[in-house]
């Protein structure tokens, strides 16, 4: 239960979309675009200050967007961070990142040794896949769905794709929701302590009840979506309107992009 309240909570954001906040006021094509900026500072930028620099530019920018910081965090660390970090972690021992030794212990008599350079290169890793996490879960998360379907189209996403996404996004909730009332209606009706064969009958079925269901549900949706006179096109109500707030944003944007790429030439040099 706690992974599906998770997980709903983490597709449905669109109340801090909603907000009025310093992300949520922008034009969404300027907002993609500085976005689509700062992730290229991240991937080509070697220094792990420069990394936190950007990091902390993350956090305050979700803080001036009215962002809870706790929810923010969970978003951004659980998943592809955390796992980011475990695929690291072979890098720091001399068997994989020769080089000078920093620290030594023994496991079950053998000796493993972490070089400074493996630690380096694993840190920048994990630094720079949690800062390009961040930022891109700061900008679904300030941009309302529908702005940003018609935002990639506007920016020549094949149709198919944003027709992928719209329909995935919508059904995966809805999704959701199926598998948290059949857990509750099945505990209300055999309890919390079932027989291990019992159980397996009892997920056995759900699994083709929930296929079953959920064909016939994709069936309807599609159905009912043509009829209101959809063509594969998401349409939004507002159009975009590009004002002084979103220039002064781009050139602020581009500043920090100049400087960063500015720093990380004079680091190398």
């Amino acid at each position: 239960m706690g992974a599906v309240s998770f997980l709903k909570e983490s597709i449905y954001a669109d109340a801090y979309a909603s907000r009025k906040g310093l992300l949520q006021s922008l034009d969404p094509r300027i907002k993609i675009l500085t976005f689509l900026l700062f992730i290229i500072n991240i991937l080509f930028t070697k220094n792990i200050s420069v990394l936190v620099c950007l990091y902390v530019l993350c956090l305050v920018l979700s803080q001036l967007s009215r962002i809870n910081l706790g929810f923010f965090l969970r978003r951004t660390w659980v998943f592809v961070p955390l796992f980011s970090l475990f695929i690291a972690l072979p890098a720091l021992f001399s068997a994989f990142a020769p080089g000078e030794a920093w620290f030594t212990f023994k496991v079950a008599g053998f000796a493993l040794v972490i070089t400074r350079q493996g630690l380096l290169g694993a840190t920048l890793f994990v630094m720079r896949v949690i800062t390009s996490v961040s930022f891109v879960i700061l900008l679904s998360i300030t941009t309302k769905h529908f702005e940003l379907l018609k935002v990639l189209r506007v920016f020549k996403i094949p149709q198919i794709f944003v027709m992928t996404i719209g329909m995935c996004y919508r059904y995966i909730y809805l999704f959701v929701e199926i598998i948290e009332n059949t857990y509750l209606a099945i505990k209300s009706r055999v309890g919390a302590k079932v027989q291990y064969r019992k159980g397996q009958h009892i997920v056995a079925w759900n699994i083709a009840y929930l296929w079953a269901r959920s064909y016939q549900l994709n069936e309807e949706v599609y159905n009912a979506m043509l009829s209101r006179g959809y063509r594969g096109e998401p349409v939004a109500l507002n159009n975009f309107k590009f004002r002084v707030r979103d220039g002064v944003w781009f050139c602020v944007v581009a500043i920090i992009f100049v400087s960063v790429c500015y720093l990380n030439y004079r680091l190398k040099v």
